[in-house]
């Protein structure tokens, strides 16, 4: 799918991701980088705003994120094959139930495969560190080994979790316009430990990723 005759929207949850993403695209006509909020509801809205008033080829959810261990590293990107609420149910006493099997769905938007494999193989070729998988959206940011094993149970193949992904997808998805996700790892899904957060190196990893995104989108 060619994006290149409407602009692409890239929705982050804060200025320092919306400014590292700048500072890849370095003026490349064709992009509108804006801060959505943080949490799927806030960027939703923010989104869903957004395209109320203005015509896009392309949706991009970008910004830091937590990495599965075993699926992506510190340092590394991620490439959503799915985008996925992946706390958006109830709870029962024979564990969690998801939207789709109470039959309010969907949970998941799907994003193109051509899309992906595009973003994906620019990215290989410019020696960055980059997996695709899964990428699960929260409105809790994962803080022990056990939630962290749950989801990655519910979801097989989880690679990263952030707390945006799903509404900025959703609000596109119902615009029918297409949706991607794209996160620089800065940490580890598990147990919250603050001080083996490496921001400033996820932050570089998106730049550096930002750049190569303008000769592919």
């Amino acid at each position: 799918m060619n994006f290149s005759l409407k602009r692409v929207l890239i929705m982050t949850a804060v200025s320092a991701e919306r400014d590292a993403v700048l500072h890849g695209l370095q003026g490349h006509n064709g992009f509108d980088v804006l801060v959505g909020g943080v949490g799927p509801v806030s960027a939703a809205a923010s989104t869903a705003k957004v395209l109320a008033t203005a015509e896009y080829g392309l949706v991009l959810s970008a910004g830091i994120g937590g990495g599965f261990p075993g699926r992506a590293g510190v340092g590394c990107l991620v490439v959503a094959s799915a985008i996925v609420a992946a706390d958006l149910g109830v709870e029962t006493p024979e564990g969690f139930c998801s939207l789709d099997e109470l039959g309010f769905g969907p949970t998941r938007i799907p994003v193109e495969d051509g899309l992906v494999n595009r973003v994906t193989g620019a990215l290989q070729a410019a020696k960055l560190p980059v997996k695709t998988g899964p990428v699960l959206t929260v409105s809790t940011v994962t803080g022990t080994a056990a939630s962290a094993a749950q989801l990655a149970s519910r979801v097989p193949g989880a690679t990263a979790e952030a707390m945006e992904g799903y509404g900025v997808a959703l609000a596109a998805h119902q615009q029918g316009v297409p949706a991607l996700e794209l996160r620089a790892i800065s940490n580890l899904v598990g147990p919250r430990d603050r001080a083996a957060w490496r921001i400033e190196d996820a932050l570089k990893v998106l730049t550096a990723a930002s750049s190569v995104l303008a000769g592919v989108l």
